[in-house]
């Protein structure tokens, strides 16, 4: 039977898989960047140790691809929980949120970790790393894997697949250990050299593969503000008794879900309230909201502007969106594309003139930008504060040093960061990744207000990903308070919307194994028909409709 490997013939008897065609053509590596570690054919991924049934072009996947860092985590995931059971069998470990570029993860059942415990936890790492051993999928049915995780106390997850629709469930073996990560992962333990462990009270950080240079472990750096947010994001999901998928589905299914809408809105407004009375305080007279893609910026800003007016000042709104430069004066990069996350679409020249013109209380023209021409439109805006108004300035480069000119008073600038964070989990080992909430989201919007399938938004999601990394999360530390947008109960929502139209995606799409993955994770959750509950100023208000602030 005849493979097309990346372009490359190659002839494999029946029974033979991926990895034995691409030993056969020599392109094993030993190199993080060239090493592959899963295979897509027809839009889906593939562990390399499947076997083709049938003539098929095959595109390896690696570390350098959005799926192969996926495949990286899991397997690496895999390794450590590995290690912990070794050294610490009594331990419980969650894994929680991303931190930088590594992954926060807590231990209980044991006391704090020392530094010599994880010197050791390192080391048997390396040691399971080096023995190269073999990571096996199997198909289970339903009950054996209920009986599987109940028996070796993974509790948690044999609570979530009682939830599960079909009749069997894929896990991976290792050495007497059995796991699942939803997704592919790689061949065997020895992919996944390239890591290091960081200590911290009750929790550490596993680190990935630097994003500049793969072959070297990320260095640790401390964000305190986005701990406090997550820690925070923890106390409202305990408070709401709604921390996992499994008791989000109760609540959907007793009803209770109204009640915790309430609670988790009601939740939003005080915190909204607080930015404003810390804005109050400090006397600021601009309020510059920075975030990523759909992590609701726009809302963010009209609620602070109401809590503001609350206090008796009258707030004026801009978007740093109308001082994009014309689409035909964008240089291209290095392969030829237009890079629209680039801080260079800004005019930043013009928008620190005008800055700091509006904070010294002259009258100001500020241009409109017309994204049907792509052009600045040849009227703008005059303004001219007073000393009751504060100006809302919103934009993903919003917490960018560049915008600002060292001849402003930085005490007169109230800088927030707004991001969905979920800290809500799958299970003890698979938590919901914040870029999956923030895609859910958009998906939804863009289908709702654009009527854009959903392999339009998926072809630019890794494009958006690649300007966040580089254009926004850099800055996240740079704000004064960091405000996460996230709903408890919003994924049950956005369900609804998103599942029916991704089922549509078909497997010959490029953009099938995105579509697939989002519907892996959408099935163990219960959607809700719960509109009527959600206010008109709420954050999914942005994304599903019926938004006051946009009429």
């Amino acid at each position: 039977m005849k493979l097309n490997l990346e372009g490359r013939e190659i002839e494999i008897q029946r029974g033979e898989s991926i990895l034995d065609a691409i030993g056969k053509l020599g392109i094993e590596s030993d190199s993080l960047l060239d090493r592959p570690l899963a295979a897509q054919m027809g839009g889906e991924v593939f562990n390399l140790k499947y076997t083709p049934h049938k003539e098929s072009n095959i595109t390896l996947l690696r570390y350098n691809d959005l799926e192969g860092q996926a495949v990286y985590e899991r397997t690496l995931l895999f390794v450590f929980i590995m290690a912990m059971r070794k050294l610490f069998p009594k331990a419980r470990v969650y894994v929680r949120y991303s931190m930088g570029n590594g992954l926060y993860i807590t231990i209980s059942n044991e006391c704090d970790l020392t530094e010599r415990d994880i010197d050791s936890l390192k080391q048997e790492c390396r040691r399971l790393i080096e023995e190269d051993i073999s990571l096996d999928r199997k198909r289970l049915s339903i009950n054996d894997a209920l009986e599987l995780f109940t028996t070796d106390g993974q509790k948690d997850k044999a609570e979530l697949l009682k939830w599960r629709r079909f009749s069997y469930f894929d896990v991976y073996m290792a050495n007497g250990y059995t796991d699942y990560f939803y997704g592919e992962m790689a061949p065997s333990t020895s992919y996944v050299k390239v890591f290091d462990i960081h200590r911290l009270n009750n929790a550490v950080v596993l680190l990935m593969p630097d994003h500049e240079d793969p072959t070297i472990p990320a260095e640790y750096a401390d964000r305190p503000k986005l701990a406090q947010v997550y820690a925070q994001s923890d106390k409202w999901g305990k408070l709401m008794n709604c921390s996992c998928a499994v008791e989000l589905n109760r609540r959907v299914q007793n009803g209770s879900i109204h009640e915790l809408i309430r609670v988790n809105e009601a939740l939003h407004e005080r915190a909204y309230a607080n930015i404003a009375d810390a804005a109050a305080a400090r006397g600021a007279k601009a309020l510059m909201i920075a975030g990523p893609s759909s992590s609701g910026k726009t809302t963010s800003a009209n609620r602070i502007a109401t809590q503001l007016r609350v206090l008796g000042l009258d707030p004026v709104m801009l978007s740093l969106d109308n001082y994009y430069i014309d689409r035909d004066k964008i240089p291209a990069n290095e392969h030829g594309e237009k890079d629209l996350e680039h801080i260079n679409t800004l005019d930043i020249e013009r928008f620190s003139a005008d800055l700091e013109s509006l904070l010294d209380g002259r009258e100001t023209l500020v241009p409109k930008f017309d994204f049907k021409t792509g052009k600045r439109a040849p009227e703008g805006d005059i303004y001219k504060l007073h000393s009751d108004q504060p100006i809302i300035i919103e934009g993903i480069h919003g917490l960018n040093p560049l915008l600002i000119s060292d001849d402003i008073d930085q005490n007169k600038i109230l800088r927030v960061y707004v991001s969905a964070l979920p800290t809500m989990n799958l299970d003890d080992h698979n938590r919901i990744k914040t870029t999956d909430v923030r895609l859910l989201r958009r998906l939804v919007r863009d289908y709702q207000t654009r009527n854009a399938p959903m392999e339009q938004t998926l072809s630019m999601w890794q494009s958006v990903r690649r300007g966040e990394e580089r254009w926004i999360f850099p800055y996240q530390e740079n704000a004064d308070i960091i405000f996460n947008t996230t709903l408890h109960y919003e994924i049950s929502v956005l369900k609804k919307y998103v599942y029916p139209l991704l089922l549509e995606v078909k497997p010959e799409s490029k953009y099938f194994c995105r579509a697939r993955n989002i519907v892996k994770f959408l099935n163990y959750f219960m959607d809700a028909d719960v509109e009527d509950e959600i206010p008109p100023t709420s954050i999914l208000r942005e994304f599903i409709g019926g938004n006051v602030f946009y009429k």
